[in-house]
This record gives structure tokens, C-alpha cells and sequence, in this order.
């Protein structure tokens, strides 16, 4: 990992965002990025309890699923950095525009070409909820630019936290490669140090020239973004209903956070098979040992912080 003086390799110096500039101000409650914190936590909550979302974090994800979920990714951030090239002079959002640090569009092309091959344009289509998520970022755009701003903070802050315990729950569960052929949406190459680039996103954030109506409009545009996302996780979920099964052999075995431990996806009983083939859990009286304990406190720590953060 560079350090925040460094690029990473393949960037050429004066390219990466210089993280040493940020400041990490005691904020305000009458910040927007409080506001936007607290006016969510709500829909964070609802989102994070969709089927789709769930399911992923347990590793129980179909590749024909995440095929179509990275679809929907394609078309939602190419509306996205449509609308944020459109504005990216408008003193409501300028402060916001990092095209090279942040734009998805390219590395979701790459993965639709690795999941189905050079002619991936011609076999993808726009679904019907994701259109309703395009058709609105379009309007806020070009009619109430200032908007913008939500639908910016709930994807790609979303995308720096918990997407990238998605990488690693995806990579295993779908025995993708090594090289990262497929989640090159969840790659940011040109960010060193993620939570030092959010605390600069968020300081631009309180930083912009807004009154309090404009602020309470822009969280509840963040809520509306919520919205548009688990319509768009409810759509996948009917569609996941209907695919076959396929075996996880290479799931990533996150806990689902509720502390019982035969909810494991390979606990013994489960599978029906005497003694365990789970690798944290050799028998059912191994779970009372302190470190098979500290491993499930692990897991429900990385489901939680997954859930709090992703969206989609």
C-alpha cells in the first residue's frame, strides 16, 4: 500500500490525489456530513436487511446474480458521472469532482467484458428499477445539480467502506482470479489511503456554501438513493428466487451476525455429516473455546461493518 506521498504503481507522480492535505476538523452537527450520517441511519438499517444483501454477506451469492448486480452497477454510475462531468464547474459540486480517484465506469465496462466477453454491450440491458435510479439521477442533475451531492455520498463512500469487504466476500465466493478479472469496480487504484480520502471527501462536503433548506434536501435525497437501491436489491432478490442453485464450494464464510453458530455455512449439522467440516468449528464444543469465540466476534464485526456501509 503507498503511503499518502506515494501513487500507487502505474500512476505517474502529480496523478494521485495528495491525502496529506486533509484536515480532520471537529465537526458540527449542522454539517452535512452529520446530517447526512444521521438523517440515513434509518435506511442504512432497511438496506442492510434486504434478502440480496444478506445473502451476500453470508457468500451466498449466484454468479448469475452478481453478473446482472454489476449491470445494474454499469448503468446506475454511468448515469452518475454523466451528471457529475455535467456539473463538474458548478460551485454546488466542483469541490466534489474526482473523476480519477473515484469513476467506476470504466473499471464495471472491464468487469461486464470479463463476465461476458467482447461483445457484453450487445447481451446487457438497463432493468426496470435501475432505470427508475438512472431516470432520477438524470433529473437532479440537470434540474437540481446540488442534489447531486447524495447520490455521489451514498454510492462511492459506500463503495470505500464496506464494498471492499464485498471484494473479498465476491473474489472467494465466485472463485474469481487472483488478478481481480471482475471486481475491478471495487479497485480504486488511484486512492492509497481510503479513509484518509473520506475524511477529505467529507471535509468538501461541509465545506460547501449551502443553507439549511438546501441541507435537509440533500438528505433527503440521500434516503430517496436508499430507496432506489433496495428496489433495485428486491429485483435481483425475485430474480435470484428463480435461478438454479449452484454449489458455494468457494464461499467466504461470513457470519451473519446473529451469533449462532450453526448458521455457519459449514457447520456439521448442517451439511448432515458427523463431527464438522467447517474450519472454525471442529464440533459443536469447540465454540465454547476463547478463540473459536474471538473468530465469530470477527466475523459478525466484518458482516456488520459491510452491511452499514454498502449499497448494491
Amino acid at each position: 500500500m503507498p503511503s499518502a506521498m506515494e501513487g500507487p504503481e502505474g500512476v505517474e507522480e502529480g496523478e494521485i490525489l495528495r491525502y496529506e492535505e486533509t484536515e480532520d476538523d471537529s465537526v458540527s452537527p449542522t454539517d452535512l456530513s452529520e446530517l447526512l450520517k444521521e438523517g440515513t441511519k434509518e435506511s442504512h438499517d432497511r438496506a442492510e436487511n434486504t434478502q440480496f444483501v444478506k445473502d451476500f454477506l453470508k457468500g451466498r451469492i449466484k454468479k448469475e446474480l452478481f453478473k446482472l448486480a454489476t449491470v445494474a452497477l454499469y448503468f446506475t454510475y454511468s448515469a452518475l458521472e454523466e451528471e457529475m462531468d455535467r456539473n463538474k464547474d458548478s460551485p454546488v459540486f466542483a469541490p466534489l469532482y474526482f473523476p480519477l480517484e473515484l469513476h467506476r465506469r470504466e473499471a464495471l465496462a472491464k468487469d461486464l467484458k470479463y463476465f461476458y466477453g467482447e461483445d457484453w454491450e450487445e447481451k446487457v440491458q438497463c432493468s426496470e428499477a435501475t432505470q427508475h435510479y438512472v431516470d432520477r439521477i438524470h433529473h437532479v442533475g440537470q434540474h437540481e445539480p446540488e442534489l447531486l451531492v447524495a447520490h455521489a455520498y451514498t454510492r462511492y463512500m459506500g463503495d470505500l467502506s464496506g464494498g471492499q469487504v464485498l471484494k473479498k466476500v465476491a473474489q472467494r465466493a465466485l472463485k474469481l482470479p487472483s488478478t481481480e478479472e471482475g471486481i475491478q469496480f471495487y479497485t480504486f487504484d488511484s486512492i492509497s489511503n481510503a479513509q484518509q480520502f473520506k475524511q477529505l471527501y467529507r471535509a468538501r462536503m461541509n465545506a460547501l456554501d449551502l443553507d439549511k433548506n438546501t441541507k435537509e434536501r440533500i438528505v433527503e435525497e440521500a434516503n430517496r438513493a436508499f430507496r432506489f437501491n433496495m428496489q433495485v436489491f428486491d429485483e435481483l432478490d425475485k430474480i435470484g428466487r428463480s435461478l438454479p442453485e449452484a454449489a458455494q464450494d468457494g464461499g467466504f464464510p461470513v457470519h451473519d451476525g446473529k451469533g449462532d453458530l450453526r448458521k455457519c455455512p459449514y457447520y456439521a449439522d448442517k451439511l448432515g455429516k458427523a463431527g464438522s467440516s467447517c474450519p472454525y468449528h471442529a464440533a459443536s464444543a469447540l465454540a465454547k473455546q476463547p478463540l473459536v469465540q474471538l473468530i465469530l466476534a470477527a466475523c459478525v464485526a466484518v458482516a456488520a461493518g459491510a452491511a452499514a456501509w454498502y449499497l448494491m
